[in-house]
């Protein structure tokens, strides 16, 4: 759903790391969609016409294989961009992963074909592209831990601490979704949640889970 483009002076309330010409600028050219819960933003595959700035809610990465099967990879919220849509949408290249509003999602849609002059002329934008490639890739800096130096317990471990952190304890996720998320399977999530319930890590309800630790 599209709907009436911010202010620049809204926008700065957003994006504190904007200088007010760059707000001015993206106020003219930008354009506000919202997403609904559950919502695909982006598939692997696509081509990009706008690059995604995140004014409300919360989007969910994954990088999809070519088998079908998905790995979760971070979070973005209010006030963060999605660092891979700006290089995508700049190079007119294919995404590589796949995004999902985990609840209604507001964005600022910003067309590609002023992402030059955006890097050009605006520094406040360009230090902004930098401290999102920045965070983004201290992000997949973890994820490459878990896989390479963690076994899967350690794995559902971090990965539920990541989920309460954005989603709140209450988290209302299935076996089979937590198993698609960490490439495991459901019969392999299912114990180790048995186990750290066990262990008073956490409640299994029948429709949820609560995460105590």
């Amino acid at each position: 759903m599209i709907t009436t483009m911010y202010s620049a002076d809204d926008l700065l309330k957003f994006f504190p790391l904007f200088d007010k010409e760059l707000a001015d600028f993206l106020a003219e050219i930008g354009e506000v969609r919202t997403f609904k819960e559950g919502e695909i933003m982006m598939k692997t595959g696509q081509f990009f016409k706008s690059s995604m700035l995140i004014i409300s809610g919360k989007v969910k990465l994954y990088r999809e294989g070519d088998d079908g099967n998905e790995f979760f990879m971070y979070f973005l919220e209010s006030g963060s961009a999605c660092a891979l849509s700006m290089i995508c949408a700049a190079r007119n290249q294919a995404s590589g992963i796949m995004a999902v509003a985990v609840e209604e999602t507001e964005v600022i849609m910003i067309p590609i074909q002023f992402m030059d002059k955006l890097m050009t002329t605006y520094r406040s934008w360009y230090y902004f592209v930098l401290e999102n490639y920045r965070t983004r890739f201290e992000e997949l800096l973890v994820v490459i831990d878990n896989i390479a130096f963690k076994n899967m317990d350690e794995r559902l471990e971090w990965y539920l601490k990541q989920q309460a952190a954005q989603l709140g304890r209450q988290l209302h996720l299935t076996h089979q979704q937590i198993a698609n998320d960490l490439n495991s399977s459901r019969e392999v999530i299912s114990r180790l949640l048995k186990k750290m319930e066990k262990n008073q890590r956490l409640h299994l309800h029948r429709n949820h889970i609560e995460w105590i630790a």
